[in-house]
């Protein structure tokens, strides 16, 4: 089975509980739509976070978010096949896999591509307190290049689109935090993914990012809940 979450920022205990739930094995795969945050300290920190999460009975497939380092930028990361795509893994952690943007993998039939990244609206704030933040975090004119020419090479349709923020046009304005000015708030992404939905023929579109559960025309925000993939 194939199973889809929103943002676990490091707290994987709903996880745990959902393993449980659906006496899920390692074959079954849940996808976590960023901030996972498993590469977030470096070092033993993470290192024991994922030993734990290894020890869950399912495998994790995570698209890069905000709050956390790129894999590719880590240099126990190697690049492997999985799912008709390349991946991001760790010979320790087989069973913790990282999307890379611009794959289009297999998943319960499916044709998905992912796309991660986004901008850090708390950014100054985790400057301030020297908590993690990487320059990277948005897709560089590289990867948007990479994701665009793979989705011509399938005639611009896929079936799913796996992604962390959302299309400019269907932001949740609703859950916007207070405080935030939101003139200050770099919305590149959010705006380039507005072109790629555009064009794109798709059947559904799913993102986290927000903290918040809804359903926007055929877009699906994700935070705490598990959906099975279908």
């Amino acid at each position: 089975m194939t199973y889809i979450t929103g943002d676990t920022h490091r707290e994987f205990s709903h996880v745990a509980a959902f393993c449980d739930t659906v006496d899920s094995t390692k074959d079954d795969v849940l996808v976590i739509l960023g901030d996972a945050g498993i590469n977030y300290f470096g070092g033993h920190k993470d290192s024991k976070l994922k030993q734990k999460l290894c020890n869950l009975p399912i495998t994790l497939f995570c698209i890069h978010g905000n709050h956390e380092r790129r894999p590719g930028s880590i240099s126990s990361y190697e690049e492997v096949d999985w799912r008709g795509g390349k991946v991001y893994a760790e010979e320790k952690y087989p069973s913790l896999l990282f999307a890379k943007d611009g794959e289009i993998y297999g998943l319960a039939g499916k044709s998905c591509i992912a796309i991660g990244g986004a901008y850090s609206v708390d950014k100054f704030a985790r400057l301030e307190k020297n908590l993690g933040w990487w320059a990277n975090e948005q897709p560089s004119a590289g990867i948007k290049s990479r994701v665009e020419q793979r989705l011509a090479a399938e005639n611009w349709a896929v079936d799913i689109v796996l992604s962390h923020t959302c299309p400019m046009k269907y932001i949740p304005r609703e859950v916007f935090l207070p405080g935030i000015d939101q003139s200050t708030v770099d919305n590149s992404t959010e705006e380039w993914l507005d072109s790629i939905e555009d064009r794109l023929a798709y059947s559904r579109w799913y993102c986290g990012h927000y903290h918040t559960s809804k359903t926007i025309d055929n877009v699906r925000f994700l935070f705490d809940d598990f959906l099975e993939f279908n």
